[in-house]
């Protein structure tokens, strides 16, 4: 049993902006899978740092933890306007994943909002909870244990999921669907198919390829995760998810280039690449658990 104390202790890890970003990363992950009231108030404590990165992580963890007390942090996060663009989608994208429709009504009038990639991610998120509300139910589990922006499309065939990914005249989220059903099925050609889609128009969308290309951690993706990581004229939300699919994928041929653009100019790059490159650490080495907050203070006790 977590004591208050221990979840205290891991928190204010957490809050510290003078620890290493990755201690952070690993005490933030470490109260996500603790759950509960207190780690989502510690979180959620975190989002007056000056760190887009960490924001961005504190939006997502809340959205997986699928905890209905989350929803006030992450309704101000996403209509605060002072929050980096890749804040606010984050949060928006949480809400979906909570999947409370008591939020629907927000969603849809962010749907419009100004910035392209916060609207994209309300109207994603809106056709989430509708697509619950008609199903009753939330998908299947997805094989990565993650909540993830839409359900997989049903199709099993690569070639036409691969068409339905590229074709940029379908709807967003029919084209998340399919995304979702290339990675589930897995294999070389389903990511090869995938990382087509990082020469897609759409940050965004890019983004979420990006993403689950680490989740599914296979080399044939380096080669195209490099290049986009390496393209200063990327957006950075893009090259930020290319950083950690490389770290999370942890092969030797991403090391040197997570190692170089750790000094990159953009900050969101940069730290990226620090939490990658721990990631790598993490893959490569003995640790039993990446968040291991709470086993790592247990030991100095």
């Amino acid at each position: 049993m977590v004591t208050e104390k221990e979840i205290e202790l891991i928190g204010k890890t957490l809050v510290d902006s003078s620890q290493p970003l990755k201690s952070r990363f690993r005490a933030l992950f470490t109260l996500r899978n603790l759950g509960g009231a207190a780690a989502i108030e510690w979180i959620s404590g975190a989002f007056g740092d000056d760190s887009a990165l960490l924001k961005h992580e504190l939006a997502y963890c809340l959205g997986q933890m699928q905890d209905e007390r989350a929803v006030p942090v992450l309704l101000r996060v996403l209509q605060d306007t002072s929050q980096e663009a890749m804040v606010r989608h984050e949060a928006g994208e949480a809400l979906g994943a909570i999947g409370n429709p008591k939020v629907l009504d927000v969603l849809r009038l962010y749907s419009s909002d100004p910035v392209i990639e916060v609207a994209e991610t309300c109207q994603l998120a809106v056709k989430r909870l509708e697509w619950l509300q008609t199903q009753k139910a939330e998908p299947s589990t997805s094989p990565y244990s993650s909540v993830d922006p839409a359900p997989p499309a049903l199709e099993e065939d690569v070639g036409k999921l691969r068409a339905a990914l590229l074709d940029e005249s379908r709807p967003l989220f029919e084209r998340y669907r399919a995304m979702f059903a290339l990675r589930n099925l897995g294999g070389e050609p389903a990511v090869l198919a995938l990382a087509d889609g990082l020469k897609s128009s759409g940050a965004l969308f890019r983004h979420e390829i990006a993403y689950v290309l680490g989740q599914m951690q296979h080399e044939a993706s380096v080669p195209q995760l490099m290049a986009a990581l390496g393209n200063a004229a990327e957006n950075s939300m893009v090259r930020h998810e290319c950083a950690e699919a490389l770290g999370s994928i942890a092969k030797a041929s991403c090391l040197a280039t997570l190692q170089a653009y750790a000094h990159d100019k953009e900050r969101v790059v940069r730290e990226s690449c620090e939490v990658a490159l721990d990631m790598y650490d993490y893959e490569n080495g003995v640790d039993f658990q990446y968040a291991d907050g709470l086993s790592k203070m247990q030991a100095e006790g």
